[in-house]
């Protein structure tokens, strides 16, 4: 089988890197110059199997109504004339109960674990090297209502057998030193031993070189241009240069539509609905001034719903989600303030560690926003379609670097006949 690619995140690498392990012929396809160039650029580098609660729970509407007027909320809507932003919002208010909640918590669960393994797989026979740091991921509350809520939470991970619990302010500290200046506001937390974190481009980056070492055939700069339909299955992908302007075609026998938050437009153009909208966030990478200091445990700020990983010298903060379409500027007051906002939270928790100074001060932090492609439930797309030879891998919302491998495994799988290993609902399109 040739299989087409079309998408060179972490999620269309991982697909790929799968489909050419069982022996498949693979293209794959993207506009940027190389892999990972986007959503996958500079996430927060988490692995977190056991932090993968949906937004979507019974407090998340009055919430989302509180916050539309703070321009620094963790969960900013703002409302588009755009029909597929409030299909996808009435969806996601139909996943705001318990019921769904649970459920949906028990398939993210199951896909992270199962992930978690495919990526050890992937690590132990690649031997690609990408910043990784295994101690866990620590959880801390700044007020003690948040941090009353925490044991219910844990007790619902715990059900599905994750390995969170709750820790006191005093262990947490033991845990992770790198917080004790912020220690008189810390009320505590929870930490699991079993999550880890890294660099998802430098990962990806990595992995699509095994790829081509392998046989895997890219093609960059390329934009689609259409979806080539013959009935009810798609034979071929137009490809437009980004430079030269040239076009192919290619045809294969199957195509993954692994777009991210792209993928949603793209599928539409042949008749298909999927509900994936762009969550837009952003992250800061800080160069470190005292890495003695710094941090190693991967860390989640309750309060302002960011986390914090180490990569070697730099510190990544990233954060917030802002359902607005497919706005990806860096420059407006907006955008700038909520970058601003996760730099200054570095300062609070941790002053002097990481150079936190903004261009006006004379630093240099490196701000960045991508697309978090999302379900309402946050439930992933992963399988096939109803449409012939066309199959998707996308939604995977803030969990795209958690959940990949496992994703790119599963569905290389089915698309090879085979039945995964994890009780998930792959249905799709």
């Amino acid at each position: 089988m040739h299989a087409v690619v079309l998408g060179a995140g972490v999620i269309g690498i991982s697909t790929a890197w799968h489909l050419r392990q069982l022996g498949h012929e693979v293209t794959v396809v993207d506009r940027q110059s190389g892999p990972a160039m986007e959503t996958s650029f500079a996430n927060a580098g988490q692995i977190s199997v056991s932090y993968c609660e949906p937004w979507a729970n019974r407090d998340a509407p009055l919430k989302t109504l509180k916050w539309m007027f703070d321009d620094t909320a963790p969960l900013l809507f703002r409302p588009q004339l755009d029909w597929s932003q409030w299909t996808w919002g009435l969806r996601f208010l139909a996943q705001c109960t318990d019921r769904a909640f649970n459920r949906n918590v028990s398939q993210l669960v199951a896909l992270g674990a199962y992930s978690h393994q495919a990526l050890k797989e992937v690590v132990a026979h690649t031997g690609i090297e990408y910043q990784r740091i295994e101690k866990g991921i620590a959880h801390y509350y700044s007020d003690q209502a948040s941090f009353d809520g925490a044991a219910q939470a844990a007790e619902l991970m715990q059900r599905y057998g994750v390995s969170r619990r709750v820790v006191s302010r005093d262990e947490l500290l033991l845990i992770e030193p790198a917080l004790k200046p912020f220690a008189n506001r810390i009320s505590g937390g929870t930490y699991t031993d079993t999550d880890e974190s890294g660099d998802a481009h430098v990962f990806t980056a990595a992995l699509a070189k095994h790829c081509e070492a392998a046989g895997v055939h890219f093609q960059f700069n390329q934009h689609i241009e259409q979806l080539e339909k013959n009935g009810n299955a798609i034979d071929a992908v137009q490809l437009r240069h980004a430079h030269s302007g040239q076009t192919i075609r290619l045809a294969a026998d199957a195509f993954v539509v692994a777009c991210g938050s792209y993928t949603a437009p793209l599928l539409k153009t042949v008749g298909m609905h999927v509900p994936i909208y762009p969550g837009k966030g952003y992250s800061a990478t800080l160069a470190l001034l005292k890495p003695g200091e710094a941090p190693m445990v991967s860390m989640i700020d309750d309060a302002k719903k960011c986390a914090m990983s180490r990569l070697g010298n730099h510190l990544r903060i990233a954060g917030t989600i802002e359902l607005s379409g497919f706005d990806l500027r860096l420059d407006t007051p907006l955008a700038r303030k909520r970058c601003d906002m996760l730099v200054q939270r570095v300062e609070e928790v941790m002053p002097g560690v990481a150079d936190t100074r903004t261009p006006e001060q004379g630093g240099n932090p490196a701000y960045w926003c991508g697309l978090r492609p999302a379900t309402p439930s946050n439930i992933p797309l992963i399988g096939r379609t109803k449409m012939n030879k066309l199959w998707i891998n996308a939604g995977h919302g803030t969990l795209g670097w958690t959940h990949a491998a496992g994703s790119g495994k599963a569905l290389a799988e089915l698309m090879d006949g085979q039945t995964p290993a994890i009780a998930f609902g792959f249905a799709a399109g």
